[in-house]
């Protein structure tokens, strides 16, 4: 008997042993990938320290129990989890860090930045905004004392506005204010998250001008071409209404589509179409981040040579618009990550706002269609006006007493770009800023009660 209870135990400890094993090991290139990626990203693209973005970003659980080792001069991070599972994300100049997945490493680093000069002149001696040289002089209509108050309350770090980074105000196209964290500072970098897709956005707006590509055509992939999805077009996809599976979800203690696809997959835009067809194209809107990748993989094609779709966003829109630091970083594929990896300064982000704050036009040359701006802050049918084509809108009433034509780039844990037409404002807001730590309402109400 006493035999038998024996074996049973062992049994079940056995299984128990196993089952665990198997979780940790579904679980560890999430685990590892996030922290390779994050830290090499942030480290070799941000400008930041280890010891800051581990004691931040990476302070979570089951992320922080990574074990982590910076390689500086092959320029490489790898990250261990109980020294069985690792992952590996190298740098290339230009486009920035990208996780080694599905393809070698040597792959990766293969993948050559086009040389595109930056545009000529420095730019602390060129006036804002093609320059960094800012004007002495404050726009009528603006209460400074009512904005630095605001301001002095979003830097207290309190849970209200919990984790800022960094702040900056474009008031009738003048910055009149930008606000740092201590450790950092306007050389910095700041990674976009979802913002991405609002740049995925000016991509597609710049070719369409063009004449590359037809938003309203079918994007023709091949592995489409014998179900419904032959029909999704790249307007479908900007607005959300591909009817394609995916779940845009965030979970600690298990891989969802989001997930798996940002840490798993070496073309994230093959993983997204790879998904099946739940509903009709244009029927239903369900946010979703895979489909910003399928964009890319698709204006990927719209080339002759993947030298050219890499050197397109710096030719057409970062160089016109004086956007110097902008590093879109790409797969292992080669493939912009159009949801999720972009990095720039807070001027750079202030710039991309300024741009849509006047219909596409930059200084009299016009980057997007001129009713571009106007299909973009359309609502996506069956939003409810909450989403356009990759902005995110406020016709549906998500901030309450302000404009309704206020719309916005938003990334994960509190990266946004507020553009508010009628008040003449762009707000850039950058930080580490988990759900329920920031109160975006009294945030805008405070800075537009400065120009009212």
């Amino acid at each position: 008997m006493k035999k038998r209870i024996l074996l049973s135990l062992l049994v079940f400890i056995a299984v128990l042993v196993i089952t665990v094993f198997s979780y940790i090991s579904y679980l560890s290139p999430g685990i590892t990938g996030y922290a390779a990626k994050y830290l090499a990203s942030g480290v070799f693209v941000a400008g930041r320290t280890q010891v800051s973005l581990e004691n931040e970003e990476l302070n979570f659980f089951p992320v922080k129990y990574s074990k982590n080792a910076i390689d500086r001069e092959q320029m490489t991070v790898t990250s261990k989890l109980l020294g069985i599972w690792k992952s590996k994300a190298v740098y290339n100049e230009g486009l920035g860090c990208t996780l080694v997945r599905d393809f070698s490493m040597d792959d990766v680093l293969a993948l050559d930045y086009p040389d595109v000069p930056l545009p000529q002149g420095d730019p602390d001696t060129i006036p804002w905004p093609a320059g960094d040289k800012l004007s002495d002089t404050v726009p009528a209509g603006i209460s400074m004392d009512i904005l630095n108050s605001m301001l002095d309350r979003v830097f207290e770090d309190t849970v209200k506005y919990k984790g800022t980074f960094a702040v900056t105000v474009v008031y009738r196209d003048q910055i009149v204010a930008e606000r740092y964290r201590d450790d950092l500072g306007p050389e910095n970098l700041f990674l976009s998250w979802s913002m991405a897709k609002s740049f995925t956005n000016a991509m597609v707006g710049s070719m369409v001008r063009e004449g590359l590509i037809d938003i309203n055509s079918p994007v023709n992939i091949d592995i489409w071409a014998q179900d419904e999805r032959k029909h999704i077009t790249p307007d479908d996809l900007m607005q959300m209404t591909s009817g394609l599976e995916f779940s845009e979800a965030y979970y600690k203690a298990r891989l969802t589509n989001t997930t798996a696809m940002l840490l798993k997959n070496g073309d994230m835009g093959d993983y997204a179409a790879s998904k099946k067809l739940l509903f009709m194209p244009d029927s239903v809107w369900s946010y979703s981040s895979g489909s910003s990748n399928i964009i890319q993989d698709y204006l990927r094609t719209a080339f002759s040579s993947h030298e050219e779709y890499l050197a397109w966003p710096r030719r057409a829109i970062f160089d016109k618009t004086g956007m110097r630091s902008v590093v879109w970083e790409v797969d292992a594929s080669g493939t912009f990550v159009g949801s999720s990896y972009l990095y720039a300064t807070m001027r750079d982000y202030a710039r991309f706002g300024l741009l849509y704050l006047h219909d596409g036009n930059w200084l009299g040359e016009q980057i997007f269609p001129e009713d571009w701006v106007r299909y973009t802050t359309t609502p996506a049918p069956g939003s409810g006006g909450e989403y356009g084509a990759l902005f995110w809108l406020n016709k549906k009433g998500e901030f309450p007493g302000l404009p309704d034509d206020l719309y916005y780039c938003d990334g994960y844990e509190g990266q946004r770009i507020f553009i508010l037409p009628e008040q003449e404002l762009v707000i850039v807001r950058t930080g580490y800023s988990p759900r329920g730590t920031i109160d975006w309402q009294e945030f805008l109400s405070g800075i537009v009660k400065a120009v009212e």
